[in-house]
């Protein structure tokens, strides 16, 4: 029987623009010097080759692969990125075994949390759009991982 399945590793990447710094960082092949020809193809050691507007990916152990732009965009999705307060507020939750509705919802949250995922920035007035919307980027986060942003409240 097929089951279906999602990768549970994160990863990071990086769109290759034909630099030479990025040539130079990740120690990419030029095809074209070793075979004494004038047609350049760069090639990731062991990986294959890299074209311009394909993805570096880099994984939990620190190798390095090629992903097509086109399957990169259908494999892969940018984690959310929240305040570092927000952060620390999750982190906090699932070191003290609060449930992740709990931690939505406490009365314990901090009030900058609060703020920033139900008032409208300048107005300071509730938006329960703007509060569902976070809710449900505080839960992904939660769940999937997530990238730090600058404090904006």
């Amino acid at each position: 029987m097929i089951k279906t399945y999602r990768k549970t590793a994160t990863i990071k990447a990086e769109q290759f623009d034909g630099s030479d710094e990025m040539v130079d960082k990740y120690e990419l092949i030029d095809a074209g010097t070793i075979l004494g020809t004038h047609h350049t193809e760069l090639y990731l050691t062991g990986s294959g080759k890299v074209d311009v507007g394909d993805w570096i990916a880099t994984g939990v152990n620190g190798e390095h692969w090629p992903i097509s732009d086109d399957v990169f965009r259908k494999t892969y999705a940018e984690l959310p990125a929240i305040p570092d307060y927000a952060a620390d507020w999750i982190e906090e939750c699932k070191q003290e075994n609060i449930s992740l509705s709990d931690m939505l919802c406490s009365e314990r949250r901090p009030e900058q949390i609060r703020d920033w995922m139900a008032l409208t920035p300048g107005t300071y007035q509730f938006d329960y759009a703007r509060y569902q919307k976070y809710q449900e980027l505080v839960a992904c986060a939660w769940l999937d991982g997530y990238q730090v942003e600058a404090d904006n409240v």
